[in-house]
């Protein structure tokens, strides 16, 4: 999992490029601008979009919802099914974010101290040996400062204890430049840890603890693991594709769309294994990457954001603690090496999610100084951003590129071009 981007396809020889939305009343001319803009974006042939789902919201109301392509492609007897705004994605590093807001849950129930040493959290000592008299607290995992890293992995089967990664691991996961508190690097390996310390924290499994804590407050048709999905979701659930072998980086955008993950068109995703231990090891769910959640709600939560931690008159969060969540924790600077800041962009977190300043080379839009995160994996590419003090924001879900988005750039920042073009073309129609 990439440090956090994103992805979507046209479907004009199949005459099903129409889009599937719902916008706010008098959406007018401006609106179907920005469809045309976006069915152009989804078709474009030098990166054509399997599927994309977005929603922008300006001034606390959803101003725009729209979906093109294909949640799954046909192949063989199974037949074409378009994308919505109610279409299911795993959308990759928007995950850490949500699961962020699980945390601080149970942050606010006393369960967690942001600054004490996680060591107590996990039933074992996690040290950087280069640094051993440093503790790592979970503000140091939040924003990507613990000095651990990805180089030796951050996905483990269930029945695998985390504690023996560490015990057994060899250097692969520790920095040298610099201890916690002083290195930055984006590390999912992070929230592996961090999913099994809430595990340990509540005698829950992870998904189940999230439904809890966050999905089923906000009536929210989504979860961590697709067997545990209803069946009406999973039939939502769009399958991620690339123009690209499943294991390599040979790219043919004329040759067919491939499956690249959550291809349930014939098979049913697999029970949770039975080896499974709650408190072990939680990454099989993926803290880090694997919520499923459709662009419709997403906009619920970012909304619940606005509006102070309340759905619906109901308290989800407490307002000082998003103030605190998305307060800037730590600005990157390239000092001697020890930072990776992704080009640029991504040198200013909060806690599980990252500030995009409204300046060159560090904008999601010209206008829109934003906090948030995004996501790429698998061909998905995911944005999540808003501007709580203007109250705007927007969501892009893409189901997979005909091309390598890395050798497409953009112009104005780290982004890919289709999506520098997505998010300019919505925030200059449906919320400037």
């Amino acid at each position: 999992m990439n440090h956090g981007r994103r992805t979507v396809l046209g479907m004009a020889l199949l005459g099903a490029l129409e889009p599937v939305w719902a916008a706010a009343p008098g959406a007018g001319r401006a609106h179907a601008a920005l469809e045309r803009e976006l069915a152009a974006i989804a078709r474009d042939p030098a990166c054509e979009l399997a599927s994309l789902s977005v929603l922008a919201i300006r001034d606390g109301k959803v101003a725009y919802e729209g979906a093109f392509g294909r949640r799954r492609i046909g192949k063989d007897a199974t037949p074409d099914l378009p994308a919505t705004s109610d279409t299911l994605y795993r959308i990759a590093s928007v995950s850490k974010l949500m699961t962020t807001l699980g945390l601080m849950r149970l942050v606010e129930d006393g369960k967690f101290d942001l600054d004490a040493d996680v060591s107590a959290y996990l039933g074992f000592t996690l040290r950087n040996p280069h640094f051993p008299q440093r503790a790592i607290t979970l503000r140091h995992l939040l924003t990507h400062t613990s000095s651990l890293r990805d180089e030796a992995g951050y996905s483990f089967p269930a029945g695998a204890r985390l504690r023996d990664f560490f015990n057994a691991g060899e250097g692969a996961m520790y920095a040298r430049q610099a201890g916690p508190g002083e290195f930055y690097a984006y590390c999912n390996l992070g929230w592996g840890i961090i999913g099994t310390m809430m595990e340990r924290a509540t005698g829950e499994r992870f998904d189940r603890l999230m439904a809890r804590l966050l999905l089923q407050p906000l009536g929210l048709e989504a979860g961590y693991y697709p067997a545990e999905l209803p069946p009406p979701a999973l039939a939502k659930l769009a399958t991620l594709y690339r123009k690209r072998t499943v294991d390599t980086e040979v790219w043919n955008a004329a040759g067919p769309w491939i499956a690249q993950a959550d291809d349930y068109s014939i098979k049913l995703p697999a029970p949770v294994p039975g080896a499974y231990v709650i408190g072990e090891n939680a990454t099989p769910f993926s803290p880090t990457g694997g919520l499923r959640i459709s662009a419709r709600g997403l906009g619920t939560v970012m909304l619940m954001l606005m509006n102070g931690g309340l759905h619906e008159g109901r308290r989800i969060l407490q307002a000082d603690t998003l103030a605190q969540m998305f307060s800037r924790q730590f600005t990157a600077t390239e000092q001697g090496g020890a930072f990776n800041t992704a080009d640029g962009q991504f040198t200013a977190r909060g806690l599980g999610n990252a500030h995009y300043p409204d300046a060159p080379g560090k904008r999601l839009a010209a206008g829109f100084d934003a906090v948030g995160h995004l996501g790429d994996a698998y061909g998905l590419r995911s944005v999540f951003a808003f501007d709580a003090r203007r109250r705007n924001g927007m969501v892009v879900l893409v189901g997979g590129t005909s091309a390598d988005p890395a050798a497409l750039p953009g112009r104005n920042s780290a982004l890919a071009g289709f999506e520098e073009n997505i998010l300019t073309s919505m925030f200059r129609h449906a919320i400037a």
